[in-house]
C-alpha cells in the first residue's frame, strides 16, 4: 500500500506521527459502451446545453446551481477566498461511548501506521482506547477541507473513518402504518429471530455477481469471441510477435550454420497446443515456417477439425 497522507494524532500533549493508508478498495465490476460491430469504445463531447456547440476544457469553469434553476458562476478568484486548511494534525476533541455513533454516518475508511518515533504512544492510544470502549472523535483535513472523523481500533490497527456532516443524512419522508401487532406474533417472530442467531463473519458471503461475470468473459475468451480493436491495450497480439521473432531469430542462426530451421519449427508446432483463432492466425501471417508444419503434421489436422476457425486461418496461411 502507498501512504497517501502524513501527519500527527495529537491528544493533550501526546503527539503520534503516523501515515495515512486507504483501507477499502471496490471489486465492482463495470463496463465499457462500445459499438457492437465493432467493439470500439463510445466517446462523449461535452457540448453545451444553450448553443450546442463542443466547449474546450480551457472555457469550462464552476458553476453553482441554485434552488430556482439560477447558475452562479465561480472564478478562481471566488474559490481561493474559500476558507482552506492543510495542517497535518489529526486533532483528538473528545473520547465518547461507542454507542452514540451512528453507523450511518461513517463514510471512508483508513489505516493508521505510526512512523517509528511514535510506535509507544501509537500502541498507548491504542490500548487506551480498547479499554475504555470509546472511539476517539477527531477532526482532520484532507484534499483541503476539514472533516470529522473517528478514530477506532480494528485488529490491532487504529483505523480512522471520516463521517458525513448531520445535515447529509436524509430523514424518511413517509410514515408506516402497521396497524395491531399481536403477542402471538411477536412471539413467532422472536423464535424465528433466535433460529437464525449467529456471529458474523464476513468470509460467509461471496460477491456472485462479480465471479459469475468473470466466468461469462473467460469463456468467450476461450472460445474466441473477442473484439481485436486498434485501442487494445491488451499484451497477447505483443506476445505472439515476440515469440515469432524469436523463431526466426532462431532460424536464421540455424541457416547461418548450415542446420535445418523448419524440422525445428514443426517439431516446436507439434509440441504445443492450439491457440485461440485469433492468435493463431497473427502467427500463421508472420511466421511461413509454420506453413510446412500444417501440411505435415497429422495433429495438426485433429486440431483443425475441432476448431472451425483455426481451419479457416490455415486455409488463409496457405
Amino acid at each position: 500500500m502507498r501512504a497517501i497522507w502524513k501527519g500527527a494524532v495529537s491528544f493533550g500533549l501526546v503527539s503520534v506521527p503516523v501515515k495515512l493508508y486507504s483501507a477499502t478498495e471496490s471489486h465492482d465490476i463495470s463496463f465499457r459502451q462500445v459499438h457492437e460491430s465493432d467493439g470500439g469504445r463510445i466517446k462523449y463531447q461535452r457540448v453545451c446545453s444553450i448553443d450546442g456547440e463542443e466547449v474546450p476544457y480551457s472555457e469550462i469553469a464552476k458553476g453553482y446551481e441554485t434552488e430556482d434553476g439560477e447558475m452562479v458562476i465561480l472564478t478562481d478568484d471566488d474559490l481561493a477566498q474559500l476558507p482552506s486548511t492543510s495542517s497535518r494534525e489529526i486533532a483528538v476533541e473528545k473520547f465518547v461511548p461507542s454507542s452514540q455513533i451512528d453507523p450511518m454516518l461513517f463514510e471512508k475508511s483508513y489505516y493508521l501506521e505510526p512512523e517509528k518515533t511514535g510506535a509507544k504512544p501509537y500502541a498507548l492510544l491504542r490500548q487506551a482506547l480498547l479499554e475504555a470502549d470509546r472511539m476517539a472523535v477527531v477532526t482532520v483535513a484532507l484534499r483541503q477541507r476539514t472533516s470529522v472523523a473517528v478514530l477506532r481500533v480494528r485488529d490491532d490497527v487504529i483505523v480512522l473513518q471520516t463521517m458525513m456532516w448531520p445535515d447529509e443524512i436524509r430523514k424518511p419522508d413517509f410514515s408506516i402504518e402497521t396497524g395491531e401487532v399481536k403477542d402471538s406474533e411477536v412471539k413467532m417472530a422472536t423464535m424465528l429471530v433466535e433460529t437464525l442467531a449467529g456471529d458474523f463473519d464476513p468470509a460467509d458471503f461471496e460477491d456472485d455477481y462479480a465471479e459469475a461475470v468473470q466466468e461469462v468473459v473467460k469463456a468467450k475468451i476461450e472460445g474466441g469471441e473477442i473484439k481485436r480493436t486498434p485501442t487494445s491495450t491488451k499484451t497477447g497480439g505483443e506476445v505472439v510477435d515476440l515469440l515469432a521473432a524469436l523463431q526466426r531469430s532462431v532460424a536464421a542462426a540455424k541457416t547461418a550454420r548450415g542446420e535445418s530451421a523448419p524440422d525445428e519449427a514443426d517439431d516446436d508446432e507439434d509440441e504445443k497446443p492450439a491457440k485461440k483463432s485469433t492468435t493463431k492466425k497473427t502467427a500463421a501471417k508472420k511466421a511461413p515456417a509454420k506453413k510446412t508444419a500444417a501440411k505435415k503434421a497429422p495433429a495438426k489436422k485433429a486440431a483443425a477439425k475441432k476448431a472451425p476457425a483455426k481451419k479457416t486461418a490455415a486455409k488463409k496461411a496457405s
